[in-house]
């Protein structure tokens, strides 16, 4: 069951989740040497694209995600659901708790 979603923006993430995409690595070095495809590894840092509105919790309180539209994140370098797009992007949709740190530039 796979299917390509036309783009990130139609994705409204639910309760706690956070849609992110990765930042690329580089494929080229910093001599000007282009790297091969299967040598460039996926980089732990993400922009977030979207985020649910949160939960209510079992005692009635509400619990918001702890990160908004636009920020720079550190994520897992395994688990979350990964989303194909149409243009051959990916983007990942992870739990609020499931997010490492948020990066202060």
């Amino acid at each position: 069951m796979s299917t390509l979603i036309k783009s990130a923006k139609s994705i409204a993430p639910l309760l706690d989740r956070v849609l992110v995409q990765r930042v690329k690595a580089e494929a080229k070095t910093a001599s000007g040497l282009y790297l091969p495809e299967k040598n460039v590894q996926k980089l732990n840092q993400a922009t977030v694209l979207a985020v649910g509105p949160g939960f209510t919790d079992a005692n009635g309180v509400k619990v918001v995600p702890q990160v908004a539209v636009g920020d720079s994140v550190l994520i897992p370098q395994f688990g979350g659901s990964s989303i194909k797009l149409k243009d051959d992007e990916e983007v990942v949709l992870f739990r609020d708790s499931e997010i490492l740190a948020k990066l202060n530039e």
